[in-house]
């Protein structure tokens, strides 16, 4: 019984951690958008210049959801004997 719920609040806290990451990244993604599109508007010339570093902010921005994966499948699965599950082996029946 301790093992299902430690279990399953690991993956909802997997789900939850992930789901913020990408939440938050959907919402920068829509500003750095359309700020660039403003940009865009306002000065038609420079728009090399912005589209530079409106692609330079996305995959910055991007990255934040993949390390927030990377992160929580380390915390769930965890190399070395730090994860949540290779924490549960000693409780395992064999």
């Amino acid at each position: 019984m301790e093992n299902t719920i430690l279990v399953s609040t690991v993956i909802i806290a997997f789900a939850l951690m992930v789901g913020f990451a990408a939440f938050g990244s959907a919402i920068g993604d829509g500003i750095i958008g359309s700020k660039a599109v403003e940009s865009i508007a306002r000065q038609p010339e420079a728009r090399g210049n912005i589209f530079f570093f409106y692609f330079l902010g996305f995959g910055i921005l991007e990255a934040f959801p993949i390390i927030a994966i990377a992160l929580a499948f380390f915390l769930v699965i965890g190399g070395g004997g730090f994860g949540v599950f290779s924490q549960l082996k000693p409780l395992l029946p064999h």
